[in-house]
């Protein structure tokens, strides 16, 4: 194939080689390593529209302004570009239409949009048309699709972990608990409230917030295990806390002294105090004897009415917990010093961390860096309460954490003054001026403005996005049978876990080479692989798709007398936006040279085939 039209397989591939050789970097909290992966992707994204016409003619010219240019759409703008500002530093000027339908379409609904979709876009010409886009894909069962997605990640909902097996039944009921949260815009503040107090069996909907308890059992150890296991995870997801994974082994002392001037003076025995909030819960299989029943390995989960958390342990996954002087056993104490309120000690805890002011900044930061690619602190759980009140700055040599600490503060404010809803903090990212940033920069970029988001920073897509990119460009669907689902599912953004579709071998292990992770000892990676592109260059999920006789988008194309409206098709099929001239010449000159039917098909194909070779396939950028 690639012999048949060298010029324009080298015009297509070129930036893709650029984009992800060598590339093994993942998003920590080290601004050179992101930069990194961040100067090889631009490089591509310039050199691929330095000669961009028509629509994309306006993406010629200069691509970075005076930050006092880009106008304040809301609060976020004013300190980014504020910021900008007293740094001298310019910033990248406004994304186009094009590249802004397509970011918006994947960053909101996970699925690219189509070519009707880019065309309507560009042809209205009103006021206003970016914030009522935005506003449609939100409302839509697409959103829901994605997101749940997300909130599956962080809450960590999968039927098989090393800790132990929800099986397919709980986490049906676990995915179908957030999915309805999400859809019905339940406030973030009650999903917490839920998951940590939820009680009764894992298998059933009504009770399918219970599952995120379940997933904190730990094994081959004591019973505190269980209780640590279950503080930490509640810790490290609704307050961004991940250092008590080291606090409940050993004091902050000598271990976090670099790394946290919260956590170095914390105590084993104040994490032990956190735990003990979930030392009366009780895990019960009482239908394990009874191989028949459908809740068979199901947990049902209460809790006892006494008991506290001994120190009387001397083996299991953590140092020995032995008594300090006369103690032997701790009650619960929240971080701040204070005893639970209410005689149900999982109550008291979810009460506590709804309160806590790190509650509203976790998830104004990890929704920040699922929206720009870079949390405005790294990484995500490595808060340090100490140094996040930009009104009490911490000691020297000590500084305060976020990139724009004032900005952490009013995205937590505005995420608590709307009822903590998930999707209205999600628009007024999208609709500020900062999101809407091109990534294309031409002024010098090194570490130092990593965290000043002068650029809109690529973000690299997930599996699930790349297989619904590719299902939707060809329109070639595969139905997936999931278990335990009555209905099948053809979207891979609907999935419930990365071990699904079990029932399409080929299409997990595609999915699984773009690092979807299994969301308990693997973590989904944005790196990039020498499989990957052969994956898209080789395997069966992409070249089966791309046959005209299997894709009805592809025929229509082949079937055009224009070459120049195939050629157009095509990239607003599998790019979402016209070529450039130079593309579109390369790719006439391909068309032309097909003399029959068959080889105007073959023709055809070879261009989809490039165009989802080409770096902005796969990335949001």
């Amino acid at each position: 194939m690639a012999g048949k039209f060298k010029p324009l397989i080298l015009l297509c591939v070129a930036g893709y080689a650029t984009a992800q050789s060598g590339e093994n970097c993942t998003f920590r909290n080290d601004p050179d390593e992101f930069l990194q992966r961040e100067v090889r992707l631009q490089r591509d994204i310039a050199g691929r529209t330095g000669k961009a016409d028509g629509w994309l003619k306006q993406a010629s010219g200069t691509r970075t302004v005076a930050a006092d240019q880009i106008s304040r759409r809301n609060f976020i703008d004013v300190e980014i570009f504020d910021r900008l500002s007293a740094a001298k530093a310019p910033s990248a000027s406004l994304s186009t239409d094009a590249e802004f339908v397509r970011r918006i379409y994947l960053d909101v609904t996970g699925r690219i949009p189509s070519p009707d979709e880019v065309r309507n876009f560009a042809a209205d010409q009103s006021p206003g048309k970016r914030e009522r886009l935005i506003n449609t894909l939100l409302s839509g069962g697409e959103f829901v699709d994605r997101w749940t997605m997300w909130l599956g990640e962080l809450l960590a909902n999968n039927s098989v972990q090393s800790n132990v097996n929800r099986q397919f039944q709980g986490r049906n009921a676990f995915h179908n608990y957030i999915r309805n949260a999400l859809g019905t815009g339940k406030s973030w503040q009650d999903v917490t409230l839920d998951v940590i107090t939820a009680g009764g069996n894992n298998y059933d909907d009504s009770s399918g917030a219970v599952n995120h308890i379940v997933g904190g059992r730990a094994i081959n150890g004591p019973i505190q295990d269980v209780y640590d296991l279950i503080a930490y995870q509640a810790a490290e997801r609704f307050l961004g806390l991940g250092h008590y994974d080291c606090l409940m082994c050993h004091d902050g002392r000598r271990h976090l002294d670099e790394l946290s001037l919260w956590g170095k003076d914390v105590t084993r025995i104040e994490a032990y105090r956190m735990s003990a909030f979930f030392s009366r819960v009780v895990f019960a299989s009482p239908f394990n004897n009874d191989r028949t029943s459908p809740y068979a390995n199901s947990f049902q989960v209460t809790d006892r009415a006494t008991g506290n958390y001994a120190l009387n342990t001397n083996f299991g996954n953590r140092p020995n917990r032995v008594r300090i002087g006369t103690v032997t056993a701790v009650d619960p104490e929240y971080r701040d010093g204070s005893k639970p309120e209410v005689p149900e000690w999982r109550w008291a805890f979810a009460l506590k961390v709804v309160r806590d002011p790190m509650f509203k900044l976790n998830m104004a930061n990890r929704l920040w860096k699922a929206v720009f690619n870079y949390g405005l602190v790294e990484p995500v759980n490595g808060l340090d309460p100490a140094r996040l009140d930009p009104d009490s700055p911490p000691p020297a040599p000590w500084q305060l954490q976020a990139s724009h600490p004032k900005l952490l503060v009013m995205l937590g404010e505005e995420f608590a003054r709307h009822n903590y809803d998930v999707r209205g903090l999600l628009q007024v990212m999208f609709e500020s001026s900062a999101y809407q940033l091109s990534s294309r920069y031409d002024a010098p970029f090194n570490s130092t403005m990593v965290p000043l988001f002068a650029r809109h920073y690529p973000r690299r897509l997930e599996g699930e996005e790349v297989h619904d990119a590719i299902a939707k460009a060809t329109n070639v669907f595969t139905t997936y049978t999931v278990q335990g689902w009555a209905n099948p599912a053809r979207w891979a953004c609907e999935l419930p876990e990365p071990r699904e579709p079990q029932s399409n071998g080929a299409s997990l292990s595609f999915m699984n080479v773009f690092l979807r992770g299994n969301r308990d000892t693997q973590q989904r990676s944005q790196s990039g692989s020498i499989l990957q592109q052969l994956s898209l260059m080789n395997d069966a999920f992409v070249t089966n798709k791309t046959k005209v006789n299997a894709s009805s988008t592809l025929r229509a194309a082949a079937a055009m007398s224009d070459n120049r409206a195939a050629v157009d098709e095509l990239y607003l099929l599998f790019l979402s936006r016209w070529p450039s001239e130079t593309e579109r010449s390369h790719a006439i000159a391909h068309l032309a040279r097909s003399n029959t039917a068959a080889a105007r098909n073959a023709a055809v194909e070879d261009l989809a085939w490039a165009l989802i070779n080409k770096s902005e396939f796969i990335f949001s950028s």
